[in-house]
């Protein structure tokens, strides 16, 4: 589990398609505190780390099933080496829950229709994939590129979020543009929610 609270920027070191699709993430965490099959959310997309190393800088290795490509911006947008990625460890017991609970599966992939700033934030509107714009709700919470925020409004598929300057300052989020895909994964609870809702 992760809380949306993106804790480092990684980098796309390599990229190796030989069966599953595997990635060399460079990051600033303490290569020696993550075991092997840990799991690390990486772009909001929970994969479990299969190797690590130290040369030249510290990294690890992710491992990427053609699922996981298929349902996510990698398999749209496609990783490229060089690429900087929102990074979070898996929560543990007794950490602060700044965000809102993420599992790191995402549910689909939205995209990024406008952009504009509103005083030194910026406004961002997404369309969601049909099937789960019914999940979104005003005030919500969602998880978008692994990031927790907060829904402002909705409408029929469309919603948007305000990006404070830390946000763009922390995250990946500082270099989004314009029909950018986005990992999506909608709030628990409203997943809960709306399936006790369908056996009433």
């Amino acid at each position: 589990m992760f809380t949306g609270i993106v804790t480092d920027i990684g980098e796309v070191l390599t990229l190796d398609q030989r069966g599953d699709l595997t990635a060399r993430i460079a990051t600033g965490y303490d290569i020696a505190g993550i075991d092997i099959g840990a799991s690390i959310a990486c772009e909001g997309v929970c994969l479990t780390v299969i190797a690590k190393g130290t040369d030249p800088r510290g990294w690890f290795d992710v491992q990427i099933s053609a699922e996981t490509v298929s349902k996510t911006s990698i398999g749209l947008n496609g990783w490229t080496v060089g690429q900087r990625l929102n990074l979070e460890r898996a929560l543990k017991v007794g950490d602060e829950l700044g965000g809102h609970i993420v599992s790191g599966h995402v549910d689909g992939v939205a995209e990024l229709i406008a952009m504009h700033d509103e005083g030194d934030s910026t406004r961002m509107t997404f369309r969601a994939p049909d099937e789960l714009a019914r999940f979104i709700a005003p005030k919500g919470s969602i998880a978008l590129n692994g990031t927790s925020l907060t829904v402002n409004e909705v409408d029929g598929q469309t919603f948007g979020v305000n990006m404070i300057p830390h946000t763009k300052d922390v995250t990946t989020w500082g270099a989004a543009r314009v029909g950018d895909a986005i990992n999506l994964e909608i709030d628990t609870m409203a997943r809960y929610v709306a399936r006790l809702r369908d056996y009433d």
